[in-house]
């Protein structure tokens, strides 16, 4: 019983709510935003040729992906696992120089590195944060533990 209890222990200190995510862009949001707009120009355009030329000129904005720049993404101060060159690195941003990420690894801070943008594939940048649907599981099963050991006790 007592070995269980520790196992117990030890496995919540091994368990982090906080997980690495990789930030989507919501394209439904930009489908009712690019609707609304259409829908206003249709009716400021009295010709139909005219309102068929501009929702055409919209459809083609919407199918090229939006460029996504790195240093936007990448703050000073936060937690990021990047891939660079195919490998991957948990990093904390200290600053940008001009093209250069200048950054230090989570696990070993006086180790600094330095990334040029173009090295960093920008779609598999993740940010570190937390994930609440985690935290409802860890919450669950510390409830159950619990209950557990007093019924345990209780017999």
């Amino acid at each position: 019983m007592q070995k269980n209890l520790y196992l117990i222990i030890i496995s919540f200190f091994l368990v982090s709510c906080y997980t690495y995510q990789v930030k989507k862009v919501d394209a439904s949001t930009d489908n009712k935003k690019e609707s609304k707009k259409r829908a206003g120009l249709a009716n400021a355009i009295p010709t139909q040729a005219e309102s068929i030329s501009t929702e055409s000129q919209n459809l083609s904005v919407q199918q090229t992906p939006a460029p996504v720049n790195v240093q936007e993404k990448l703050i000073p101060g936060k937690n990021f696992k990047i891939d660079v060159d195919g490998k991957s690195y948990k990093i904390i941003v200290d600053k940008w120089e001009s093209d250069s990420l200048v950054a230090h690894a989570v696990s070993n801070p006086k180790k600094i590195l330095k990334f040029h943008k173009g090295q960093i594939n920008s779609e598999k940048i993740a940010e570190k944060r937390f994930s609440q649907p985690i935290a409802d599981i860890i919450t669950v099963l510390a409830y159950a533990g619990i209950g557990v050991l007093i019924w345990s006790i209780v017999r």
